[in-house]
């Protein structure tokens, strides 16, 4: 039987709080997580995201610090977005006392973070920048008695596991530590054995409801799997959507090509910077029906609601990946529905998944639908050694107009010879367009004397060959004296 929160030992003021935010009973991370926290001992739970765990670790510590004027409470997450959710959720949890709250991560100005520094009560940041600040002390952790490692296995997914080790040394050795992790790997336990004392373990259910989630897949081509993806969006009954694609750029590519189709789509992955990445995630929240086109940043640790289907257009490597994926949807007693577009060069990762026997998927037979021609526009070429990776040819830019000069694209820095001469010298003057030629030591005709080397693009000097000396030209067109080792100029 489920308690209530005023079971849990909160109190009176915090009770009076969750009533107002309509928090009618805890979650099951709460029921289990909040007494052991409130009596100072340190927790490991695991619990997958949108299950509750910032009132399970929030509200311990707004119920027990005293403040002091120091920085008492270090929460660690793996991204911005995740900083910015929870720092957010904290400050309504603590209206009835006045603590400053602040979100520290990367990808904005310093400055502000500093001044907030110095008079914060509780810092929510991510690895990298708290880094950084502790490197220029601009953040002192001497005082700090509550630590919250958030998603704990997201973080060490990322790499951050030395960054997060060395802020746990920052911190005192007389503290409370909480964790919280979708899964409880050997790396979990490894840090806790390390860094917590006598942790109490918890596990819970997932989020999701398997019930209300249907699980299906499509085997199909891989030329026509965008096709199938847009006569789903337009067929299915949808309301927000959340595509999945395992690379940056092909997020970008999917959302481009959905919204040349007059879809309303948006692509989010961790490339856009911070102000760019909060007000997608602004309008998804406030849409009624949208379309995000997104890579694995947004699987874990964001607070999105009701989605009503997850697509995989590309399957990700590992089960517990998938589960992150699907777990968008089905929350809160709602149905979902989680697709995934399979092709033959998706069939390894799949075969892991299908591993996980509490997974059930099913097969659905194609659907006829129209196919679609896929615009490439200029953003869809990347720009690799001046060519184009989709038809292999080099690219010619208004920056590139030496054609059949074999240089590369973009201009300066290339080490490509000027092919019509079989010349051994590099081609110069690139920005300009404008060739520097050598046949037999002398220059050709087309070059500016008057200009000498100033030529936009033109880091060196011509030189003659034939003499070895370095052939200057003054600005009336004339030769100036050579100078040699010994030269009295």
């Amino acid at each position: 039987m489920t308690k209530t929160f005023k079971e849990l030992g909160l109190s009176d003021n915090f009770l009076n709080l969750l009533k107002e935010f309509h928090f009618k009973e805890p979650t099951e991370i709460q029921e289990k997580s909040i007494p052991l926290a409130l009596a100072k001992k340190d927790v490991i739970g695991g619990s997958a995201t949108g299950s509750g765990k910032t009132l399970a670790f929030g509200a311990p510590f707004i119920e027990n610090i005293e403040l002091d004027n120091n920085l008492q409470v270090l929460v660690l997450t793996p991204t911005r977005e995740l900083a910015e959710q929870v720092s957010k959720s904290l400050k309504l949890f603590s209206q009835n006392k006045p603590m400053r709250i602040y979100a520290i991560y990367g990808g904005v100005s310093m400055e502000p973070q500093v001044k907030a520094l110095q008079r914060a009560d509780v810092v929510v940041a991510t690895p990298g920048r708290l880094l950084d600040h502790i490197s220029r002390r601009t953040i002192d952790l001497s005082k700090v008695n509550y630590l919250v490692l958030d998603e704990a296995d997201r973080m060490l997914d990322m790499g951050f596991i030395d960054d997060v080790e060395k802020i746990i040394k920052h911190c005192p050795k007389e503290r409370q530590t909480l964790l919280f992790s979708a899964t409880i790997s050997e790396e979990i336990v490894a840090i806790s054995k390390k860094y917590m004392k006598n942790p109490v373990e918890i596990k819970t259910n997932s989020g999701v409801d398997p019930s209300k989630l249907e699980q299906v897949y499509y085997d199909i081509t891989s030329n026509e799997k965008f096709s199938l993806l847009v006569h789903l969006l337009k067929e299915e009954n949808s309301n927000l959507v959340m595509v999945f694609c395992n690379t940056k750029r092909n997020t970008d590519f999917i959302g481009r090509q959905l919204r040349l189709l007059g879809i309303n789509a948006v692509a989010l992955h961790g490339d856009l910077s911070q102000n760019r990445r909060s007000n997608i995630l602004e309008r998804f929240h406030k849409s009624e029906k949208l379309i995000l086109v997104c890579t694995d940043v947004a699987a874990r640790g964001l607070d999105i609601k009701n989605v009503s289907h997850v697509y995989n257009y590309d399957v990700p490597k590992t089960a517990i990946e998938y589960i992150h994926r699907i777990g968008r949807t089905a929350r809160a007693g709602k149905e979902g529905k989680a697709v995934t577009i399979l092709s033959d060069r998706d069939y390894e990762n799949f075969r892991r998944i299908l591993k996980d026997e509490s997974l059930k998927l099913k097969k659905i037979e194609i659907p006829k639908f129209e196919r679609i021609m896929v615009k490439r526009t200029y953003e869809d070429k990347p720009k690799r050694f001046g060519r184009d990776s989709f038809s292999g040819r080099r690219e010619r830019t208004p920056t590139s107009r030496g054609y059949g000069s074999g240089k590369r694209s973009g201009g300066y820095g290339s080490d490509n010879r000027s092919r019509r001469y079989g010349s051994n010298n590099r081609d110069e003057n690139r920005s300009s367009g404008r060739t520097e030629r050598y046949n037999s030591g002398s220059r050709d005709k087309r070059y500016d004397s008057s200009e000498g080397d100033e030529r936009q693009g033109s880091y060196n000097k011509p030189r003659r060959f034939s003499s070895g000396r370095r052939n200057e030209r003054s600005s009336n067109g004339r030769s100036a004296p050579s100078r040699t080792r010994r030269s009295r100029y």
